[in-house]
């Protein structure tokens, strides 16, 4: 990017010569010598903002306001209560460091330590995937599905984070959740999240490969799942952000996409209870071969999908046969 003004000041050399030096990472801006205010968060916001967007990212306010807020401690909204506030050196030198790591492309929600998903702040780390907006699609119609019942028995497999579990029991206070997750770390970070967000004593976290740390008795109401479905060779060409940051276990879903869905639709009827439901979430182009194997099974019925937000098929649902 070829700064200009304040930015070009801090000194980034051209591009060619940054090949034949040890490049770091431009200063962050300062005020020409001629000019004594120092900034104030409107300017930092702007110019975080212009450097985000000419580096190619999707949300480039965005990203600024969630960083800046942060390094101050603030709320966004007390972002704009106090715009023409000026910044000590030290808050400066916080906002410069996070600005580092966001042009590495590090995820925001990693550099926070958290995101929020349906009204919660959960809990994140490179350990496990960021919960996701398309993922709201599975929990409205896991909480329709449970609407009006007094108890249920919910299994959320390839836990991760936890969303969804700690989702449903909040949202359901008559539901005992399960999760299953393989990795120990993101294990680890799903009962964290369920402790500060006060369901732990409803949603048990067990370590495990999908339903192997169930006893060979457990049934339930609803089993949800969002496992990897990436296919392998689309890995590479994943966002930088995902690709270099997201743990690969929770991505990777075979050569085509399906190694855990199958497994999932496979193995689900035997932990269900009569007339229990099974949501899994889907890649956008996957509900054809996703459908076909609960055809082939035979142990479910009633296979169909529910579209995101974006109108893709996102969701798989089907049904125990009685």
């Amino acid at each position: 990017m070829a700064w200009t003004g304040p930015a070009a000041q801090a000194g980034e050399r051209p591009r060619a010569q940054q090949a034949r030096v040890g490049w770091t990472a431009p200063r962050f801006p300062t005020r020409p010598r001629s000019v004594r205010a120092p900034w104030t968060i409107r300017q930092i916001l702007g110019w975080m903002t212009d450097d985000l967007r000419e580096r190619g990212f999707d949300s480039p306010r965005l990203d600024a306001e969630l960083l800046v807020a942060h390094a101050l401690g603030v709320a966004r909204v007390g972002l704009y209560l106090d715009l023409d506030r000026p910044l000590t050196e030290d808050e400066r030198a916080a906002i410069r460091a996070l600005v580092v790591r966001r042009r590495a492309h590090e995820p925001v929600a990693y550099i926070l330590g958290y995101r929020e998903f349906y009204g919660r702040r959960f809990t994140v780390c490179p350990a496990v995937l960021v919960p996701r907006p398309d993922t709201e699609t599975l929990v409205d119609r896991a909480l329709a599905l449970l609407d009006g019942a007094s108890t249920a028995r919910v299994l959320d497999l390839c836990t991760g984070s936890a969303a969804i579990a700690i989702t449903v029991a909040a949202e359901r206070p008559g539901a005992v959740v399960d999760a299953t997750e393989l990795s120990t770390e993101a294990a680890a970070i799903a009962r964290r999240n369920a402790g500060s967000l006060g369901v732990d004593e409803r949603v048990r976290v067990l370590d495990g490969d999908l339903f192997s740390p169930l006893d060979s008795g457990a049934r339930y109401d609803l089993i949800v799942a969002n496992p990897p479905y990436i296919r392998r060779d689309e890995l590479a060409a994943l966002p930088r952000d995902v690709r270099a940051y997201e743990p690969a276990m929770a991505l990777d879903g075979g050569d085509d996409g399906l190694d855990l869905i199958r497994r999932i639709v496979a193995e689900a009827p035997r932990h269900l209870a009569p007339r229990g439901h099974l949501l899994i979430e889907i890649g956008h182009d996957q509900a054809a071969a996703a459908i076909a194997l609960v055809e082939a099974d035979r142990a479910l019925t009633e296979p169909h999908t529910h579209a995101d937000l974006g109108g893709h098929a996102r969701v798989l649902e089907a049904r125990l046969v009685e």
